[in-house]
């Protein structure tokens, strides 16, 4: 059977200057990270379980404690981030050190394919051959997130959050792309088909040693407001059970609210002072900055100084 060489196995200088290309884009991407503080990864393992909602909520209540935030819409098919963060049809700004990302009332700085789409409800389509559709897309796809990640101009960031499309492969993706990864939430709701696909998520977060992992169960409990004391109509069991077979804490509980749900929708998170799922926002952004905080984590210019494997 033929063995293929992988970029780190070729050690010379090749005709084609592929390998030449990529190290050049890697050591662009390092570069341009280098002023961002912590990066963190929102993901799933199936979709429909709100992470795009999570991700826009807590960036929001991020940015209301004084903290530079920025956004990466890693889904670049069926992007949300623009429309949630309300930078949809915002110009981005080409200039000769990158291109600059438009910024919500709130200041944060938001990429994502629907701002270099001319329709923005027409599917994502690539200038490819007629042969190897599939594989020509990946590669593209990949392009185009390294590009979102190294030729964007971020600038100083306390925090940049990466809203990661459902499956693990876009997990894995993220990872081979980044110098390093601070920290990973997982998304899911108390569904058992949920649990199930997002410990596969985790166990490939816990495999890359990502150094630190948790889970955000959403839509948690529905609240029957004309059954006396507003009793839960529904119970959390999955999450509990996915956070006990991976070892892996819950950072956060949001019930289902459909008030914040339709003004996350509208371009309006981080609404609702007094609510459930307010207060379960404010909570997971306690415990994320609790944790990057923490003593014996490792210092932002060590993992500046990381070699890329």
């Amino acid at each position: 059977m033929r063995k293929f060489r992988t970029y780190s196995e070729v050690d010379h200088h090749t005709g084609s200057e592929l390998l030449e290309q990529v190290l050049d884009q890697r050591a662009r991407l390092r570069e341009r990270l280098a002023g961002v503080r912590w990066v963190v990864a929102v993901a799933s393992g199936k979709g429909g379980v709100g992470k795009s909602a999570v991700t826009a909520n807590l960036a929001v209540e991020l940015a209301h404690r004084s903290h530079r935030v920025g956004v990466v819409d890693a889904d670049l098919n069926g992007p949300s981030m623009a429309r949630m963060l309300a930078v949809r049809g915002r110009t981005l700004e080409d200039r000769p050190e990158g291109v600059v990302p438009p910024r919500n009332e709130a200041g944060i700085r938001v990429m994502s394919m629907e701002l270099l789409q001319e329709k923005s409800d027409g599917p994502l389509r690539w200038r490819e051959p007629d042969t190897d559709t599939y594989l020509w897309q990946s590669s593209m796809e990949t392009t185009a997130l390294r590009e979102f990640l190294s030729d964007v101009v971020w600038g100083e960031l306390d925090l940049l959050l990466v809203d990661v499309p459902p499956g693990t492969d876009k997990i894995r993706r993220l990872l081979e792309l980044l110098p390093s990864l601070d920290a990973a939430l997982v998304v899911s709701t108390p569904s058992e088909m949920s649990r199930a696909v997002a410990l596969r998520s985790l166990r490939l977060l816990q495999d890359a040693q990502v150094p630190t992992l948790a889970l955000v169960g959403n839509m948690t409990e529905l609240r029957c407001l004309t059954c006396g004391e507003g009793r839960s109509l529904f119970k959390a069991d999955g999450v509990r059970r996915l956070s006990a077979e991976a070892e892996v804490p819950v950072w956060a509980w949001i019930p289902f609210d459909p008030e914040l749900s339709e003004e996350t929708d509208g371009g309006r998170p981080g609404g609702g002072e007094n609510s459930g799922a307010r207060n379960a926002f404010r909570s997971l952004a306690d415990e994320l900055l609790r944790d990057l905080h923490r003593p014996g984590r490792i210092r932002e210019e060590e993992r500046a100084g990381r070699e890329d494997p």
